[in-house]
């Protein structure tokens, strides 16, 4: 399968499990794990990284994404999964995924 036939030219947005996803989603989201990953991202640039992927995870799951692959940093990988439905209320106290750990940013 091409990406072109996932989502066609000209269209900048399918629907996938009833959930609207919009053409890019997955790269942005590569883009701003790397930021969070990244111990000398400056501590404003990976509290909006976090917010863009916080937006994003509902049509990361309508794809598929972390059913076939994982996130390796254990900090963000933890960071997300503590967000998926039903894993309890915590939401984006703060905390900041790097390769050593959360922490405070």
């Amino acid at each position: 399968m091409k990406a072109k036939d996932v989502l066609p030219d000209g269209k900048d947005q399918g629907s996938f499990n009833g959930v609207a996803v919009r053409k890019g989603t997955v790269g942005a989201f590569l883009a701003n794990a790397r930021v969070c990953c990244d111990p000398g991202a400056p501590d404003q640039a990976a509290a909006a990284a976090r917010r863009d992927i916080e937006e994003a995870l509902p049509a990361l799951r309508a794809l598929g994404l972390f059913e076939v692959l994982q996130v390796r940093d254990p900090a963000l990988r933890a960071w997300i999964e503590a967000r998926a439905p039903g894993a309890g209320t915590g939401r984006g106290h703060g905390a900041r995924a790097s390769g050593s750990g959360i922490r405070r940013g």
